[in-house]
């Protein structure tokens, strides 16, 4: 094993188990899968955190990029290539199977499509959705070796979507939009980051949903872990989010076990959207 397939190796087993999952299929997933190919040429910028914006890696050795760090892709629009201990967390709660349907929304350059590639393997299929015209050309050359994935560059929170095992969206949203569960097979899992609006109008601190389809018209639901990220174009509506953001504050979501719509709200509601609702029971 060489230098940098060590890093890789040791960084996969390091954040799988932060989630959880260690020496699992995750494991492998991301060990096989090589984080530099999708962040451009390096020298490359860390976020350093809010109010302390990036901080220039020494080199362009890509073991530094082998860290539980966020990268900038386009440091201007401040779209990054996100947390991998926070993708862990996600797509161990997805668990993600060989030859599964997979739509991934909010694709950026494609490390994590990647990811999710090698867990459905060559006989699953994977369709990226990326709305940045830059960022999709950039993803479709990355991953153009990986005969599973389809790049579409266009927004996934609009038009429809195919029949689908697993959705996972990387952007924040206000509401599980019909389109995303009315394409979930049985069985079918959707997470992605319910976000609340923020006092200055930005995106609040919010926490990643799955969504299980159980039946044709009923849906399981859980919080999996907190989540601050770029938000959701097509997915956002600012009243349910200062909604959100209340519901937030009054319980942080450690109860909510389901997901309606099309019902009006009873009173195991948690929070309440336009057409669907959150409930504790």
């Amino acid at each position: 094993m060489d230098l940098l397939e060590a890093h890789r190796t040791f960084f996969a087993e390091l954040i799988t188990a932060s989630a959880g999952v260690p020496r699992s299929r995750l494991t492998s997933a991301f060990a096989c899968t090589p984080r530099e190919r999708y962040l451009g040429p390096g020298p490359w910028k860390v976020f350093s955190g809010a109010g302390h914006g990036y901080t220039l890696t020494p080199s362009d050795d890509p073991t530094l990029v082998y860290q539980d760090v966020v990268i900038a892709l386009e440091e201007e629009r401040g779209l990054n290539n996100g947390q991998p201990s926070l993708h862990a967390h996600c797509l161990a709660a997805l668990d993600v199977r060989e030859g599964e349907s997979v739509v991934h929304i909010g694709a950026g350059a494609g490390y994590y499509t990647a990811v999710l590639a090698a867990l459905t393997s060559a006989s699953g299929k994977v369709l990226a959705y990326e709305i940045g015209a830059d960022l999709a050309r950039r993803a479709a050359v990355n991953l153009a070796h990986l005969s599973q994935v389809t790049v579409v560059g266009r927004s996934g929170a609009e038009g429809s979507l195919p029949e689908s095992d697993v959705i996972y969206v990387s952007a924040g949203a206000t509401a599980p939009l019909d389109l995303w569960l009315d394409a979930l097979r049985p069985s079918g899992r959707l997470l992605f980051p319910l976000t609340p609006s923020g006092n200055d109008g930005k995106l609040g601190m919010g926490k990643m949903l799955l969504v299980t389809r159980a039946t044709q018209e009923r849906f399981d639901a859980r919080f999996v872990c907190p989540v601050m990220i770029f938000p959701c174009f097509g997915g956002r509506d600012e009243e349910t989010g200062k909604k959100l953001a209340e519901a937030f504050r009054r319980e942080p979501g450690s109860n909510v076990r389901s997901l309606h719509r099309k019902t009006p709200p009873d009173e195991s509601c948690w929070c309440a959207g336009n057409g669907w609702w959150l409930s504790t029971s």
